[in-house]
């Protein structure tokens, strides 16, 4: 009951304040004049009783004060009060203002895009049931590839998993009688939607129980995004047939919208079952147990009970019974899991989130540590309206909470504006295409969570600076402020603020040498030797499966291409690369080797495990890469020849020993094929930019089965836009229904440098809002210190101080912080940059001109925002000054 009388009485006092004040005034009013009764009975005359007795009560607004603060009616009325003065106090400051405002917009906006991006892609699960139980498996050297028949093994004798689906990627010519076009896909396993229990949005998915073997469910599935952009929301559909690679397929159902695959920032625009991807890209990959790119990711949810840990051990025993059980096609690696939808691609979105979140953190603290200087300088200016308030009876608490209303509506503002910035941005983002035609989509949503991230931020650092004066408020002598007119000293001792702007300027220098660091590596990787020459290429990608080719006539109309390209005008030469050519969509699959005279070819016995390329004659000379010793390919080299090879200098070295010793030597493939060394080109790049160098083969083309996937190498010094019609041209006389994309092999390498290029602009926008920071961090406390020391540089000035030596007594203090700042900043910077090398290509720290750079932007900073303190040092005028002070 006293609980709810105390609760009735404080929402009384809220509510009906008049009232309340009203009894308060007649309750003091009546303690008065029984006391001046006293009084008056005593002997006093009745005015001279008044009197005493208010004496004696003392200032009732004390009293009624305390009275309220003991009711709790005080809470709201001094909050009110605390926000309307920092707003007054705020906009009679509208500079300091702005900059506050937006200095913690750009920070905070930056962690609230950062923030985006990790919910999207690694925090938030799949939109799935139960997301948080299904996993992916990643295995041996090319993770997340395996074989078909492994994961039918792998699915079968697993005890961990409540079902194991599969899928790889499926790219055809889609042909539904108007507009043929292309279009990328899942080929999955059929059970594939039961393990993600999910509900198609229209008919029906395929199940496990509509496969019989090769070529036998012929169904397709549509995603929800392509059904509504392709078939117009055509709920007719169902039933319809459509032709991919000129194989019919009947479409059975539409997937849900909010189901956009497994791999979390490629959207497929089809599902089809993988028993018959042979239909679409002519190769059998149910039987082939030796291959390492049937299966692009296996997943499913483990049973109620198994931790990751036991799944993973049970995976190594199944992997220990195929590598029993298939010696020569399987050979034991390590299997590890993660969570489904960046299982391949995990460690490394895992690795440049946490860095990104780092800078981003970084760029806050430095807006924090700058405006924490700001908020410490101007607690200086207000030193003698503190000490006024103080002598007047205010308390120290008081005025420190109103201090930090201040900060923390400073903070709210400028964590709106940057929430608003960052949901704008992130939103244009979600409909950014890197790639046209790729099927890439990051699923942006801004959400709550995104928004209690930003208003933590805000609160937090409005905390963080509106702290800072607490000590200078604490020390406060109201006596000697008033009498002095000033708390501004200038001594030897490092102040807070000065130690503050010191550590900004040491994150804008890590910021600035990374960024750097970054942009200069980039540039070498656009010039950068890959074993390859981009440069006056042109790439030609075709699907003969797609025009109906099949068996010997895939290679006959291979030949014909490259033939019919060589005789236009300016073509150099012509190549062929099965699939693609290096680095283009990670296109190189390793392959084990064997010595010759190994007769059990075990995993124990592998020799080398290089990238296997095969390609045609004319590929070396059509993609720019030097021979170092024997020859390469002739068009004699078909199936009437014994198998030959032609190795980069890595393996010829590791193999035997050097280039010289690798001519006409011999290795063995997996199935025993003895394969003769009959040359050695120079080492390149094959799957990634920032790779270790790696041994490579290439196999002649026309020895082997034919691949109806592949990829035309035209050398040529013809402008592309010129070039790319007539191979277009000469392509349709030889086939009007042949699908063809063309373009440069620079264009194509920009999947390639796309990392590089997100982490170098990502770290030039850091760099640069670091930079902003800093500019207003030394104007700030350049600006404090000549204002405070307007009287002693007056007097400098008036005894015949020379402009160097009052620049010297004004600024050197400010760039004794930027010297030191920035040269710790650069040693950090170096240190945090090697980072950078696993993600942009030559990237490197210790080039002279990143370090010169960085002491040049630096230098050009403090010059920059040093400029108008140091004007308006050497304006002062001594004898107005002096006569002022």
């Amino acid at each position: 009951m006293k609980l709810l009388d105390s609760l009735r009485f404080r929402i009384a006092t809220l509510f009906q304040r008049s009232r309340m004040n009203a009894e308060m005034e007649e309750e003091l009013r009546s303690h008065i004049q029984h006391r001046a009764d006293d009084l008056e009975r005593s002997g006093l005359p009745r005015a001279e009783a008044e009197r005493r007795a208010r004496v004696e009560f003392g200032g009732s607004l004390r009293v009624k004060q305390e009275c309220q603060e003991a009711a709790g009616g005080t809470l709201v009325e001094s909050f009110v009060q605390d926000l309307r003065f920092a707003l007054r106090m705020l906009r009679k400051s509208p500079g300091f203002t702005v900059v506050a405002v937006v200095t913690l917009a750009m920070a905070i906006g930056a962690n609230a895009v950062v923030f985006g991006f990790m919910d999207a892609l690694i925090l938030r699960p799949l939109n799935v049931p139960q997301a948080d139980t299904l996993y992916g498996t990643e295995y041996g050297l090319d993770t997340g590839f395996q074989s078909y028949p492994n994961y039918l093994d792998l699915r079968d004798r697993n005890r961990s998993f409540d079902g194991l689906a599969a899928f790889t990627f499926a790219f055809v010519g889609m042909d539904t009688g108007e507009n043929p076009s292309r279009a990328s896909g899942y080929a999955a396993s059929g059970n594939y939607f039961d393990v993600l229990r999910i509900q198609p949005y229209l008919g029906r998915f395929f199940h496990g129980s509509d496969e019989h073997g090769r070529n036998s469910a012929a169904y397709l599935v549509l995603s929800y995004v392509y059904w509504h952009s392709r078939f117009e929301d055509d709920r007719g559909v169902l039933g319809r047939v459509v032709r991919l690679n000129t194989h019919p397929f009947t479409i059975i159902g539409v997937a849900p919208p909010e189901f956009r695959g497994t791999v979390l920032f490629i959207s497929p625009d089809f599902f089809m079952p993988i028993v018959n991807q042979e239909q679409v890209n002519g190769e059998n990959i149910l039987d082939a147990r030796g291959s390492t790119h049937g299966i692009f990711e296996t997943f499913g949810h483990l049973k109620p009970g198994v931790t990751p840990t036991q799944a993973v051990a049970d995976l190594q025993d199944v992997g220990a019974y195929l590598e029993k059980t298939y010696p020569k096609e399987f050979a034991q690696k390590s299997f590890s899991l993660g969570h489904a939808g960046l299982t391949s691609f995990d460690r490394a979105v895992r690795a440049f989130m946490t860095g990104l979140m780092l800078l981003a953190g970084l760029i806050l603290l430095a807006a924090c540590a700058n405006l924490g200087s700001l908020f410490a300088a101007r607690a200086a200016d207000r030193s003698r309206e503190v000490a006024l308030r103080l002598a007047l009876g205010a308390s120290r608490l008081r005025i420190l909470r109103q201090l930090l209303t201040e900060a923390v509506l400073i903070s709210l503002v400028g964590g709106t504006v940057g929430l608003l910035g960052s949901i704008v941005l992130l939103q244009r983002m979600s409909m950014w295409q890197p790639f046209p035609g790729a099927p890439i989509h990051v699923p942006l949503h801004p959400d709550a969570r995104i928004y209690a991230v930003s208003l933590a931020l805000a609160l937090v650092s409005g905390f963080l600076f509106g702290i800072v004066p607490v000590r200078q408020v604490l020390r406060t002598d109201p006596y000697q402020i008033v009498k002095s007119g000033s708390t501004g000293r200038v001594g030897q001792r490092i102040t807070l603020r000065e130690l503050l702007l010191a550590v900004q300027i040491a994150i804008c220098a890590v910021l600035v040498t990374s960024s750097m660091v970054a942009v200069r590596g980039l540039a070498r990787s656009l010039h950068g030797n890959f074993g390859f020459e981009t440069r006056n290429a042109m790439l030609t990608f075709t699907n003969l499966a797609m025009a109906g080719y099949s068996g010997d006539a895939v290679a006959a109309m291979q030949k014909r291409m490259i033939d019919a390209i060589e005789t236009i005008p300016g073509v150099k030469r012509v190549g062929l690369v099965n699939n693609y050519p290096p680095l283009i969509y990670a296109a190189g699959s390793r392959v084990n080797i064997f010595k010759q005279e190994t007769r059990d070819r075990t995993p124990s016995n592998i020799a080398s495990i290089p990238y296997r390329f095969d390609v045609s004659p004319g590929y070396f000379e059509a993609a720019g890469t030097g021979l170092l010793a024997g020859r390469a390919f002739t068009w004699h080299d078909d199936k009437n020849v014994p198998a030959l090879a032609v190795v980069n200098r890595e393996f010829a070295g590791k193999l035997f020993g050097s280039v010289p010793d690798a001519i006409g030597r011999y290795f063995a493939l997996q199935d025993g094929t003895r394969v003769q060394i009959a040359g050695v080109v120079e080492d390149g790049k094959y799957l990634s930019l920032t790779e270790d160098q790696q041994p490579a083969i290439f196999l002649a083309s026309f020895q082997l089965p034919p691949s109806q996937s592949s990829c035309l190498v035209v050398r040529s010094p013809r402008d592309p836009q010129q070039l790319a019609p007539a191979i277009r041209n000469k392509l349709r006389e030889l086939d009007a229904g042949l699908p063809v994309d063309i373009s440069t092999w620079n264009t194509m390498l920009d999947v390639v440098l796309f990392p590089a290029r997100v982490a170098t602009v990502s770290l030039g926008v850091m760099g640069a809002m670091g930079a902003m920071l800093s500019i207003t961090g030394i104007f700030g406390l350049a600006a404090y210190s000549v204002s405070k020391r307007l009287r002693e540089l007056g007097i400098r000035m008036a005894l015949g101080a020379q402009r160097k030596e009052v620049l010297h007594a004004a600024l050197g203090r400010p760039f004794k912080l930027l010297a030191c700042g920035s040269t710790a900043g650069l040693l950090l910077g170096i240190l945090a940059s090697r980072v950078l090398s696993f993600i942009v290509y030559q990237a490197t720290p210790r080039d002279p001109l990143v370090l010169a750079g960085v002491v040049l932007a630096m230098s050009l900073l403090g010059l920059l925002a040093t400029w108008i303190p140091a004007q308006r040092a050497l304006s002062i005028d001594p004898m107005i000054l002096l006569r002022e002070q």
